[in-house]
């Protein structure tokens, strides 16, 4: 029918409308910047860097890898690879970023560097209030600014943070039964390959 869509548009806007004088559900709008709606779980804006523990250049979960770079459509990741190791978070020495920028004018946020890293290193923020008149140097974020804690993702998205955990916690136990399996094993050659030292005996 010619000008059904109209129609039901309308009827939605007056439902809204008069339902607001008896329903708080049916106030749309709200009185921004003072008052906010809360971010969906599933909202998503601009990549950041998790990290665990208190330091968190030390505490990076991102090897360095350099797949997010390489599979972002508009090739808004800078990634230089470290040089030398430190601990990573299953206490096993890892390569780290050296340097880890994001071009944010570029990024479409289309998550596809959460979907492809293997570290659950990187995931996706729900800040968007980022408007700087420095359009360049204002958006170029270095991973000193991208480093956000383990606590803002479990905050932010506490459904996909809890199976991220889970299956970190999977690695870091089979890291943990590794380290220890080899320890044992080292112990028992090192025992092995004691010389067994007699003493002579004495002739009669």
């Amino acid at each position: 029918m010619l000008g059904e869509g109209i129609i039901k548009g309308m009827a939605e806007t007056a439902r809204n409308f008069l339902g607001s004088y008896v329903s708080d559900e049916r106030l749309t709008t709200v009185q921004y910047p003072e008052e906010r709606l809360p971010m969906p779980e599933n909202a998503r804006q601009f990549p950041f860097l998790v990290f665990d523990g208190n330091d968190p250049m030390a505490g990076l979960r991102c090897v360095g890898c350099q797949i997010c770079e390489k599979e972002c459509p508009p090739k808004c990741i800078y990634i230089v690879k470290s040089k030398d190791k430190r601990l990573d978070y299953k206490r096993q020495m890892q390569l780290y970023p050296a340097t880890f920028d994001i071009d944010l004018s570029v990024c479409m946020s289309c998550q596809i560097c959460v979907e492809v890293c293997p570290f659950e290193a990187i995931k996706m923020d729900t800040e968007f209030e980022l408007s700087t008149t420095d359009r360049f140097g204002g958006l170029m974020v270095n991973k000193q600014q991208l480093a956000k804690p383990n606590e803002h993702y479990r905050k932010i998205h506490p459904t996909d943070a809890a199976v991220s955990d889970a299956a970190l916690a999977v690695e870091v136990a089979k890291a943990q039964a590794k380290a220890k399996a080899d320890a044992e094993a080292k112990a028992k050659a090192a025992v092995i390959a004691t010389p067994v030292v007699t003493q002579p005996v004495a002739a009669t």
